[in-house]
């Protein structure tokens, strides 16, 4: 539960400039891959995910932030994080960045290049790496809950 003693809903985004893979998690701590905005133009996809928003209630974001292998950011945490201060400005909600890398990697670990061309295009990928950012999210909260220390991680 949050502060306000409303049910934490988090939509976890791995941000891309062609597709939003997406998952869902709340208290129970399980990230849950959704469909991907997969939609070529971003006017869609915004809107697609403000339909997400509001079906799924949605009260906070998190957003993968994907840093060099040296923990160094490139142009592309950047491009993440000025998403996820869109995300703030429109929803009016936290938006927290969470380092991806080798996310995509590992959502694509036990896949032929077959299945990864198949699915690439529809998001599958990009939806199983933003379960596997709001995973690592989630576990964290949910080991700070237990520990008695704040309630949510920034």
């Amino acid at each position: 539960m949050s502060k306000t003693g409303e049910r934490r809903r988090v939509l976890g985004i791995d941000y891309g400039t062609r597709r939003w893979g997406l998952a869902f998690g709340d208290e129970l701590g399980v990230a849950v891959p959704l469909a991907a905005l997969t939609d070529a133009d971003e006017r869609r996809r915004r809107e697609g995910l403000a339909a997400v928003c509001r079906e799924r209630r949605v009260t906070e974001f998190v957003v993968g932030l994907p840093l060099n292998m040296d923990g160094s950011a490139g142009f592309k945490a950047k491009e993440a994080e000025a998403f996820a201060e869109g995300l703030r400005r429109e929803f009016g909600l936290p938006a927290h960045l969470v380092d991806e890398r080798l996310t995509s990697h590992e959502a694509e670990a036990g896949m032929t290049r077959k299945e990864l061309r198949a699915t690439r295009a529809r998001g599958v990928v990009d939806s199983r790496a933003a379960a596997l950012i709001l995973q690592d999210w989630l576990d964290q909260w949910v080991c700070r809950a237990e520990a008695g220390g704040e309630e949510a991680l920034s």
